[in-house]
């Protein structure tokens, strides 16, 4: 009997300090999120295209594509997606149903909230500060976050995502600088305190964007040591959203461009919001 209570007082001790971390991370979500928010602009300028009559023809190109003229300037974007995400490999990718929510605010950060289901549900959030995922709600099966390489690795992700997400965010301003690379291509590099990403373009004759790619601080490789990689994705299905043009289907992984690239992001966008700014 004593071996049974000492079983169960462990069970509800454990049980406790796993409700306690899975609240303390649900009010860290939550506070990212809404200052993430907070940095909408109020009563923003709106889109002309004489703001990007110096940039390479490419961009200029794109923005006129993804903006137009008279819309206002958000730079922070709420996307509700579905899709797919693999907890597996190229040869055997276990794709997972997905349901996700983000949210944007290049160069200031990103929240992503990420629920798998399956025969293990998983469950957890992405930042530029750290990676917690949990399976059945509860059990932590990654928690890492708060050092320099994880901080690196985040800000291309969000960087590279807000291109294409919020691209009023990428207009010239300190902080962001355009060159063409061809006739269909440029690069932006975005700079903010100690972290610094450049993510390359290529549109159609539209302008429309057709794939995003750039070299990514990450340790997913065999070796899981932190390196620059090649990661990226391709764009498509394109709506009107608030004055914008974004695309609401997103296929992304690493080794973008080579033989060994593998989609294991596969997202299928439901809604994108433009908060008010507070």
């Amino acid at each position: 009997m004593k071996v049974i209570y000492v079983f169960f007082v462990l069970a509800g001790v454990s049980l406790v300090i796993l409700l306690s971390l899975r609240l303390y991370d649900w009010r860290a979500d939550q506070t990212e999120w809404e200052r993430l928010a907070g940095l909408q602009p109020i009563n923003p300028i709106k889109y002309d295209p004489k703001i990007v009559a110096d940039l390479p023809e490419p961009a200029r190109r794109f923005f006129n594509f993804a903006i137009s003229p008279g819309t206002p300037l958000l730079t922070v974007a709420e996307i509700d997606m579905g899709g797919q995400f693999s907890l597996g490999t190229r040869d055997n990718p276990d794709y997972q149903t997905m349901v996700a929510q983000q949210i944007l605010a290049s160069p200031q950060g990103f929240v992503w909230r990420l629920n798998l289901s399956g025969m293990i549900p998983v469950s957890g959030s992405d930042s530029g500060n750290w990676t917690r995922f949990r399976i059945f709600g509860l059990i932590p099966v990654a928690r890492m976050g708060g050092d320099s390489d994880h901080a690196r690795s985040a800000y291309g992700r969000y960087v590279a995502e807000s291109v294409f997400w919020t691209p009023a965010a990428f207009l010239p301003k300190p902080g962001v600088a355009w060159e063409g690379v061809d006739s269909n291509s440029a690069r932006v590099t975005v700079s903010h305190g100690v972290l610094s990403q450049t993510v390359n373009i290529r549109v159609n004759a539209n302008g429309q964007p057709l794939e995003v790619f750039f070299l990514r601080w990450s340790n997913a490789n065999p070796d899981k040591e932190y390196r620059v990689q090649p990661f990226g994705g391709t764009l498509s299905d394109f709506r009107e959203v608030q004055g914008y043009r974004l695309p609401f289907k997103v296929e992304a992984g690493n080794m973008f461009g080579t033989d060994d690239y593998f989609a294991f992001y596969k997202a299928e966008v439901k809604e994108i919001r433009f908060p008010e700014g507070n």
